[in-house]
């Protein structure tokens, strides 16, 4: 019998067959397919813990920062009932949505309620609070309150009701300044804003 360079038997009659495998190749073969069967178990478990589970006390599908973002937006703080704002009339004061207050010259300082009444409160929605205690921020005024005709909290400052106007559309507006030379913004110490008149109801 002898072997050609191709790894072929020649038998003693002349009949060509194929070498049996090395036992070298055997052992390789049987060595390397265990292993890639692990690496493969391996991969598909490692697949199962970032895409189907839950990983770092987080669903899949969102990260540590937008739960933590989540968390502080449930968390934010309302705004004031009262703030302050700079307007082409100097710095005004304003209600939480940022809108211009204004005081009417019909009121009383510290007569404990309001003369705008009717449609007249169309036109000036009173500035109301959820609390008898309304929250300011930069208004130096005395700030409180008197109780509507529907029980709701009017907020008054240095005794005078406060009113929004209805001309009014956004923040900065002063549509609402010296209509008829009886409605006034006010200033964060209380005083009324004086400026030109403006027509209207």
């Amino acid at each position: 019998m002898n072997r050609t360079a191709a790894g072929h038997v020649v038998s003693a009659g002349g009949a060509l067959s194929a070498a049996p495998a090395s036992t070298e190749g055997l052992i390789v073969r049987r060595t390397i397919a265990p292993a890639l069967a692990a690496a493969a178990i391996a991969v598909f478990a490692l697949a199962g813990c970032t895409s189907g589970g839950s990983a770092g006390g987080y669903s899949a599908g969102s990260s540590p920062s937008a739960s933590a973002s989540a968390s502080q937006g449930g968390n934010a703080s309302t705004s004031n009932d009262l703030g302050t704002a700079t307007t082409s009339l100097g710095t005004v004061v304003v209600d939480d949505k940022g809108l211009t207050v204004y005081v009417f010259d019909n009121d009383t300082a510290n007569s404990g309620k309001s003369s705008c009444t009717g449609a007249c409160l169309n036109a000036w929605p009173p500035v109301t609070s959820s609390s008898a205690t309304p929250s300011v921020s930069g208004v130096t005024g005395k700030v409180g309150t008197i109780a509507t005709p529907s029980g709701k909290h009017q907020i008054t400052l240095n005794g005078l009701p406060l009113y929004t106007y209805s001309g009014d559309g956004t923040k900065g507006d002063v549509n609402g300044q010296g209509v008829q030379g009886i409605w006034w913004a006010v200033s964060p110490s209380g005083d009324k804003v004086t400026g030109s008149s403006k027509s209207g109801y």
